[in-house]
């Protein structure tokens, strides 16, 4: 049994019962409007059909991401011990100083997101999510209604159907890890603060973890980095002492607005407190990660399994500077290659190659020349058949990337994002429930 069979009886079954699904769809679509599952506060479009995962394609997520986060022990210790690898991602000083200091726990990046397009054993790396990881609360509550449908519950007469949890588990790991920690501020129980700029953050979800840690017994606020203060060798907001921060703000918000968050810097600097992750975790989330796992130099690092691992499943990446060369490699190939920020998010600046004509290609390849742009090959995304609904139901093959969330270094779950695009952003995407599909 593999998802492709899923996906077969599944399709079969609507084909069957095409008036009874589009009745269960229209009763679904106000549980979906009452519910959680919200982008920016706007319900995300869905896909009724969900994608369905075996116990095979969990046990290639756990070793893909158990290789990568291995890999990337490997970097952070290099960037730590030598000055010429740090040039390679070329950080400015204020934040390769905050990479440097000790996070006090044994883990460098505590939680990611990995996204991949996935067909079986077959994958290739899209992004590493690590600051800001989200959507846990998108996925679980698209799972728990998904589950409650009419052709999840015929799939239920022959196979047992689940889904991972993402709040409750996350809450858990931090605490573990906090329990780990060697700071000579800690506490038999931390005050927690979930920390972001108010103006990004991702509100009901962070409402969810607020609510999860009270469950837990742990204080704990949504508070802005803008309004700390570092006094008595401890980070407040107000009155309130923070003892345990889960970190969602994305480093490059803040570098872009250094000088608004210069007491958190402080008490950072000083271990008043303990984040979850630190900012040794923006190694591996910045997109030059790609271009510096294929440096001869690096692979020299890792294993020869490590090696083979990065040469089939890291695209070729390349810092879209320096030489004339360079350009003209790009320029020549529109067709295979893909142009990024090297750290940005929600796929802004992100343009495709195959997306445009030669003349628009050329424009934008001007403008983004000796920036901070990197060049991608280009990774055709797998399409999977997903039942979407226009007046009528349509069954639509749709690209899609698999998210897979690590916890503690550990599978911990997933997020899946479709869509007809070469580019599947958060914004312009659809959502689909992730499903584990088990013979009972």
């Amino acid at each position: 049994m593999n998802y492709k069979d899923i996906d077969r009886e599944y399709i079969d079954d609507f084909k069957k019962n095409k008036a009874e699904y589009e009745k269960d769809y229209l009763a679904l679509k106000t549980r979906v409007a009452n519910s959680k599952a919200l982008f920016r506060n706007e319900v995300v479009p869905y896909s009724y059909k969900p994608l369905f995962f075996t116990r095979d394609d969990v046990r290639v997520f756990e070793k893909l991401g158990k290789t990568i986060l291995g890999i990337g022990d490997k970097i952070v210790k290099q960037y730590l011990k030598s000055e010429d690898f740090r040039r390679k991602f070329g950080f400015p000083k204020e934040l390769e100083e905050l990479i440097l200091i000790d996070n006090g726990y044994n883990i460098n990046v505590p939680i990611c997101r990995i996204d991949i397009f996935y067909d079986e054993n077959d994958f290739k790396f899209c992004e590493l999510n690590t600051d800001g990881s989200s959507a846990m609360l998108e996925d679980n509550s698209f799972a728990e209604i998904t589950m409650d449908t009419l052709g999840v519950k015929n799939l239920e007469n022959k196979y047992k159907l689940s889904y991972y949890e993402l709040i409750d588990s996350w809450v858990d790991e931090s605490l573990r890890i906090y329990g780990t920690w060697d700071g000579d501020k800690k506490v038999d129980k931390p005050n927690v603060a979930i920390l972001d700029f108010i103006e990004s953050a991702t509100t009901m979800e962070f409402m969810e973890f607020k609510k999860a840690y009270g469950k837990k017994g742990y204080n704990c606020e949504i508070v802005d980095p803008k309004n700390v203060q570092y006094r008595d060798g401890f980070l407040y907001d107000g009155d309130y002492r923070i003892d345990l921060v889960y970190r969602r703000l994305v480093t490059f918000e803040m570098m872009e607005r250094f000088g608004e968050v210069k007491e958190l810097v402080k008490a950072y600097k000083a271990k008043a407190f303990c984040s979850i992750g630190s900012f040794r975790s923006q190694l591996i989330h910045n997109k030059l990660i790609f271009k510096v796992l294929h440096d001869k130099d690096t692979l020299k690092l890792m294993s020869n399994e490590e090696v083979d691992f990065i040469k089939a499943h890291v695209p070729e990446t390349g810092e879209f500077k320096g030489s004339y060369e360079i350009f003209e490699k790009v320029l020549k190939n529109k067709d295979n290659y893909i142009m990024k920020p090297s750290d940005m998010n929600v796929a802004r600046g992100v343009f495709v190659g195959r997306d445009m004509d030669f003349k628009e290609w050329e424009e934008n390849l001007k403008s983004a020349f000796d920036t901070d742009y990197i060049y991608q090959e280009f990774i055709e995304a797998y399409n999977r058949p997903f039942l979407m609904y226009d007046g009528e139901f349509q069954i639509k093959d749709l690209n899609s990337v698999v998210g897979i969330f690590m916890y503690g270094e550990k599978f911990a779950g997933l997020y899946t994002r479709i869509g007809a695009e070469n580019v599947i952003t958060s914004v312009s995407s659809f959502r689909a429930a992730n499903l584990i599909v088990e013979e009972k």
